[in-house]
């Protein structure tokens, strides 16, 4: 693509990189075959060349963005399917994400869509305001099908009540922890993100981690100070918001490095996953972290990519079909694509994939509450696929996707480090054991 940036806006790094992103793009439109909003919607704004033409547009001739690229960059999930898909290389994650910081800056949103997002930026990556939130969303309940009916913000809260959990997991504790390996002579050491959302929503999936890393010989610790991994504020475009949590975590898992050593920084959150193995580009023109950033970038891996490292002894378990559902951030974020399958085969399990498997259920972050109805038709398709499979139980690597699809999923739905867990003879998943 034929660019005309002007000199001085070349002197700014980021445009800089979203210049050469744009110039990579030859317009051949392979990306709007996979790309979910474009599926559903139909309309070429809605694609990813379509809104590299709106991005292209606004930044080069640094207009402020108007409520129509702010419409069709907002409707975006961020899969980042159409990169799978690009035969030229074209980085839209880091063009969108440059894209969406611009849009903070130069677009004042309603009052109603910049109070909803100021609420999700502060109550989701605490562990504690989640907690409460979510106890308060079993009260408002009964009110959803009311709420969803009142114009503008009514469809956000009623999705926000429906994705709220019936059931909310006990609270674990909070400060640092090391867990020590059950094979003394081992010296394999890892800091596990302890996450925020995930450790409310679902703290069994680093519980059956931890069991099934220190049972193989690994020492597992939770990092003195870590906090949110600045996914959630990143994607909405707070981006000095999401570099200082970022700088947060980069330093707590410095010091276990230099107190202890790490051979590895695990996310059993997807999702999470993306963005800290991202650190090293988000930080890289910090003079005080972009080193510091990109190690800690080198050593990120899901927690399944490690699994695989390390020699399973697998008991015999239950012959069950399981539907695996690729989350977007793992398949084309981090394109660990068959560590998971080749895991679960080897336990015994029958590994099925529905089809559509590169579509997006619909969660993507905070996509769900911002654009409820996207959202819910892209669960609905997901979940249509699912079910042909006739599974036992469904497997996948993001908290988010679990939230979403447990919203109309017949049969249960788990993390995949949970069945991996008890194939090597840790518990069976509680979703599984009602």
């Amino acid at each position: 693509m034929q660019t005309n940036f002007s000199p001085e806006l070349l002197a700014d790094p980021h445009m800089q990189a979203s210049e050469k992103i744009l110039r990579s793009c030859v317009h051949c439109g392979f990306c709007t075959a996979t790309c979910p909003t474009y599926v559903l919607l139909g309309d070429e704004l809605d694609s990813p060349r379509g809104r590299i033409y709106l991005i292209k547009d606004m930044l080069e001739n640094q207009k402020p963005a108007s409520a129509e690229v702010v419409t069709h960059i907002d409707r975006c999930l961020s899969c980042l399917a159409c990169m799978t898909t690009c035969p030229s290389g074209v980085h839209y994650a880091h063009l969108v994400d440059h894209a969406r910081a611009y849009i903070e800056g130069t677009y004042r949103r309603p009052f109603l869509d910049r109070a909803l997002r100021a609420a999700l930026a502060r109550i989701l990556p605490s562990p504690r305001l989640l907690r409460l939130a979510l106890l308060a969303a079993k009260v408002g309940r009964p009110f959803a099908t009311i709420l969803n009916r009142i114009p503008k913000l009514g469809p956000n809260l009623a999705a926000m009540l429906a994705l709220a959990p019936r059931r909310l997991p006990a609270p674990t504790a909070d400060r640092a922890k090391v867990f020590g390996a059950s094979n003394a002579r081992t010296r394999r050491r890892v800091a596990l993100l302890r996450g925020c959302a995930q450790s409310v929503l679902t703290p069994q999936t680093n519980a059956a981690a931890i069991d099934m890393l220190t049972r193989s010989g690994v020492e597992v610790v939770f990092a003195a100070g870590e906090g949110c991994c600045g996914s959630l504020v990143h994607h909405m475009g707070q981006e000095p918001r999401a570099l200082q949590q970022a700088r947060v975590n980069i330093d707590a898992w410095t010091r276990e490095i230099e107190a202890g050593g790490l051979e590895a920084v695990l996310i059993s959150a997807s999702g999470c996953g993306t963005t800290v193995k991202d650190y090293g580009f988000m930080l890289r023109d910090d003079p005080g972290y972009a080193e510091k950033a990109a190690r800690i970038s080198a050593l990120a891996k899901d927690v399944t990519e490690y699994l695989a490292t390390l020699d399973l002894s697998f008991i015999e378990t239950p012959k069950l079909t399981v539907a695996y559902h690729s989350a977007c951030s793992m398949q084309h974020g981090q394109k660990v694509t068959e560590q998971p399958k080749a895991l679960l085969r080897k336990a015994g399990f029958n590994v099925r994939e529905p089809a559509e498997s590169h579509l997006c259920c619909g969660s993507a972050g905070t996509y769900n509450i911002l654009q409820p109805k996207i959202a819910g038709q892209l669960r609905e398709r997901k979940l249509k696929n699912i079910h042909r499979l006739k599974p036992d139980v469904i497997a996948t690597g993001n908290v988010g996707c679990i939230t979403q699809l447990a919203l109309g999923a017949e049969v249960p739905i788990v993390h995949t480090v949970e069945l991996l867990n008890w194939a090597t003879g840790g518990a069976m998943p509680e979703a599984m054991s009602g």
